[in-house]
């Protein structure tokens, strides 16, 4: 079988591929790995099924594997990371949070609560209203005043900044 369908499948092999060498190997690794078969009732539709999917891998590979280095790229042209993971973006989240959690904290008790019942807890409004034993009405204003003194917080910190 090796000698009946070598020369066959190594010309079937160069075609693709454009390297006698490369073809040699894939003809090699198609029949270790169809003599490796116990009972083949068409080893040349074997062997070339073989041969098929191992040309599609080998192109794969050099897909994968076709890209400039990165440090032969210019600074410029080196990907840059996600925009939440740069460096001043994340010192500007953070000093949001910051401002955020201050502003909170600087809230009347009751609105405070309130605040944080819509806001992180996600409530709606009348339930929020019934824990706390005030009307919706109310629940508003103090969701209102959490909301405008958080953006008064964020606005003056753009300002100093």
């Amino acid at each position: 079988m090796v000698a009946r369908y070598y020369q066959e499948l190594l010309n079937f092999c160069w075609r693709s591929l454009r390297n006698r060498e490369a073809a040699a190997d894939l003809v090699q690794e198609s029949y270790v790995r169809v003599l490796g078969e116990q009972a083949v009732r068409e080893p040349r539709a074997l062997l070339y099924h073989t041969a098929r999917n191992l040309l599609v891998d080998s192109h794969r590979r050099a897909a994968v594997r076709q890209h400039e280095e990165l440090d032969a790229l210019p600074d410029a042209a080196h990907p840059a990371a996600p925009w939440h993971l740069q460096p001043e973006q994340a010192l500007e989240q953070r000093q949001d949070w910051q401002a955020c959690v201050a502003a909170i904290d600087a809230l009347p008790p009751r609105c405070r609560d309130a605040f944080v019942l819509h806001v992180f807890e996600e409530l709606p409004h009348a339930q929020i209203a019934t824990r706390m034993g005030i009307s919706v009405s109310m629940v508003e204003k103090h969701i209102a005043r959490g909301m405008l003194s958080c953006q008064a917080q964020l606005h003056s910190l753009r300002k100093a900044t």
